[in-house]
């Protein structure tokens, strides 16, 4: 994803932990006119959502965006699933992958791509706690030595 004239809506923070990722994905995604506008606004979740394929197509499910103040009678579900804008070689091949490999499709990030709305997602195969822990364990061992490191500067 490049960074030009991408600003970010919301982020799954939590994907990187559960998650080991393999490949990123971008894709476009079929939202209605009062979601455009919860979206803009940022009330959007993407904590428990998931990317699966039905019948050649791809839907991201789960995702949580919030009714706008607004749309009356217009509003949809907030939960209601929403179709993914891939080409087909892409679908069938995200579709091989998950059934052969047991990997898992998961979306870390929403964003504007210029005026466009799109979704990142990572075909990505799940951690064990192991794996977490050792994770964490890095991550605050390099914190320490961050701190120490920054101490040291200051003398």
């Amino acid at each position: 994803m490049s960074t030009e004239g991408v600003k970010i809506i919301a982020k799954n923070k939590q994907a990187y932990h559960l998650y080991d990722v393999k490949d990123k994905y971008e894709a476009g995604i079929e939202l209605v006119g009062t979601e455009v506008k919860s979206v803009r606004g940022g009330k959007v979740n993407l904590k428990d959502s998931w990317v699966s394929i039905d019948d050649g197509e791809a839907f991201v499910k789960g995702m949580h965006i919030s009714p706008y103040e607004m749309g009356n009678i217009f509003n949809k579900d907030p939960l209601r699933k929403r179709k993914l804008l891939l080409h087909k070689q892409e679908i069938n091949k995200l579709h091989f992958e998950v059934m052969k490999e047991g990997y898992s499709l998961v979306p870390l990030s929403l964003y504007f791509k210029k005026s466009k709305i799109k979704l990142e997602f990572a075909l990505a195969k799940g951690k064990k706690l192991y794996d977490k822990r050792e994770a964490a364990a890095k991550k605050d061992s390099q914190r320490d030595m961050d701190r120490a490191v920054k101490e040291n500067a200051k003398y």
